[in-house]
């Protein structure tokens, strides 16, 4: 069987699994798929697996193959290009997973003649695709790096897909081809770059991941009106890299905590796992509250009596809490608290208020952005969401 057969086979596989997920694809979706085939788009080095163990397209074929077309990220670049050597490999470039990309494509409701600003190249393959669907002159990509720009924009046109690649800053978005009919952005952002509520036309649309300090999660789908406003809700799933300019860069014993700080003690029934372990729910919630507070396991601190503990603190670092599980109690923990906020008594506040409101999931979540701020809501509008920071 030739590569080309066995592409096919994949990449059919990929869709039957792609529209079991998600339910049918658009047929505009399908044809693009066929004709941008992922594989083209994707570098001849991979990182595959929990261990991100290599997979060269030279040396093993068809694990390569499988590994383009799994619906899972494709970790395209590790340890930010350095040789990791016997340290921790982790993921510092990768390719979304398929079935997020065609969700977000689905949710853009991109059609033929849209013109469309996509944020964060990557390997071009996203741009391929809405290249098929709303016409190669009509999309513009930017990308912050400039080695990725350059590659995205070789395999485009070695595809015969005239799109234009522009290396910059995406916050700013680009000018030069305004105003456009969408915007999706391939990052994730803890607020909507006011450029790209300019450069949007009346009736366009905005298309986001979303994170917070807290938890990166979820996806926010702008409407933009006359004013310049724009308002949509908030839906599941995705997790993308933060914009640079948006990243938190904060260690707890580098940056906020000090050996001549004198926490205050008090004890909760509140777990720290209801509002930062797995109910993902409940961490937007939170997160969509404290637009300023990040949190960090510790596990086994070294401190006696602890076994784990939930850091939480303020982006600006003037503010931290801890709380300490002793190993055997599941219904009373330690809390240590500084700063001019007690930012637990905050995180136990916005947890109550999440209940309050039946645990509502993303979905039920919306923003509106204006040119004064950003204001969240629950259900519509005109309920707000009570937020700090």
């Amino acid at each position: 069987m030739d590569d080309s057969s066995s592409a096919e086979i994949a990449l059919r596989g990929l869709l039957g699994e792609i529209s079991a997920e998600l339910g049918p694809l658009g047929p505009q979706w399908v044809q693009a798929a066929w004709a941008a085939p992922r594989h083209r788009f994707l570098p001849s080095q991979l990182w595959v697996g929990d261990t991100m163990e290599l997979c060269d397209r030279e040396k093993s074929p068809d694990a390569w193959l499988r590994a383009a077309y799994a619906n899972e990220p494709a970790v395209t670049q590790i340890n930010d290009g350095k040789d990791p050597g016997a340290e921790e490999r982790w993921p510092s470039s990768s390719a979304s997973a398929p079935n997020i990309v065609f969700r977000m494509l689905d949710m853009l409701d991109v059609k033929s003649g849209h013109k469309v600003l996509e944020i964060g190249t990557g390997t071009g393959w996203n741009a391929g695709l809405l290249s098929h669907v709303a016409g190669p002159e009509n999309v513009t990509t930017i990308e912050v790096d400039a080695l990725l720009a350059a590659e995205a924009r070789d395999r485009l046109h070695a595809e015969g897909i005239g799109a234009e690649v522009v290396t910059g800053d995406g916050a700013k978005g680009y000018t030069d081809n305004a105003p456009y009919d969408r915007l999706e952005a391939t990052c994730s952002v803890r607020s909507v770059p006011r450029p790209w509520l300019e450069q949007v036309k009346p009736g366009g649309a905005i298309l986001t991941p979303w994170d917070s300090p807290w938890v990166c999660y979820g996806l926010l789908r702008l409407t933009l009106d006359d004013s310049g406003s724009a308002s949509g809700p908030f839906s599941p799933h995705s997790a993308f890299m933060v914009m640079p300019d948006q990243r938190t860069n904060l260690r707890i014993y580098r940056d906020v905590v000090r050996d001549d700080h004198r926490p205050e003690e008090s004890v909760t029934t509140l777990s720290p796992w209801d509002v930062a372990g797995e109910d993902v729910d409940a961490q937007f919630a939170v997160g969509l509250q404290l637009r300023d507070v990040w949190r960090t396991w510790h596990e086994d601190p070294d401190v006696e009596g602890v076994k784990t503990r939930l850091w939480v603190a303020t982006t600006d670092a003037t503010s931290w809490a801890a709380v300490d599980w002793n190993g055997t109690s599941d219904d009373q923990f330690t809390v240590w608290q500084y700063g001019p906020r007690r930012l637990w008594n905050e995180v136990e506040a916005a947890h109550a208020w999440w209940e309050l409101h039946d645990g509502p999931g993303p979905e039920r979540f919306g923003l509106t952005v204006t040119a004064t701020g950003e204001t969240p809501w629950l259900d519509n509008p005109e309920q707000p969401v009570p937020t700090t920071g």
